[in-house]
């Protein structure tokens, strides 16, 4: 008798299964991800606005809402308060720190925490 090589049918549905069970997870992830993606954007284009170093946090706020819209960012997920200023030694800093909690499986949820910060005071992100 030949030896015969392949995949059996048990091992197929395994490696089936693992393979399900991942592209079920970046089909829940990529979502947060593009809209963390919209969020970044949204905050760094707000350091080419003029005097925005001078305004304040319901400024900034005000200015950002509509951009959010325009990036698909969902005010559920990112809400405004979650956007906040920093000040130290002159330097003016604008933070956006939130977290999406997404139902994976049954009981089992997805946590994903996000913080971005961009110095408003260089134009340069870090």
């Amino acid at each position: 008798m030949r030896k015969q090589h392949g995949i059996t049918l048990i091992g197929f549905a395994i490696v089936l299964i693992v393979v399900g069970f991942f592209a079920y997870a970046a089909m829940k992830l990529v979502p947060i991800y593009t809209e963390y993606f919209g969020v970044v954007k949204s905050v760094k284009s707000l350091q080419s606005e003029p005097n925005i170093q001078n305004m304040s946090i319901e400024e900034i706020r005000r200015k950002l809402d509509p951009i959010f819209d325009v990036q698909y960012v969902d005010e559920t997920d990112v809400p405004l308060n979650s956007v906040t200023l920093i000040t130290s030694n002159g330097q003016r800093s604008l933070n956006v720190t939130y977290s999406v909690d997404k139902p994976f499986i049954y009981n089992i949820d997805l946590l994903v925490h996000f913080n971005y910060t961009v110095d408003l005071s260089k134009g340069a992100t870090y």
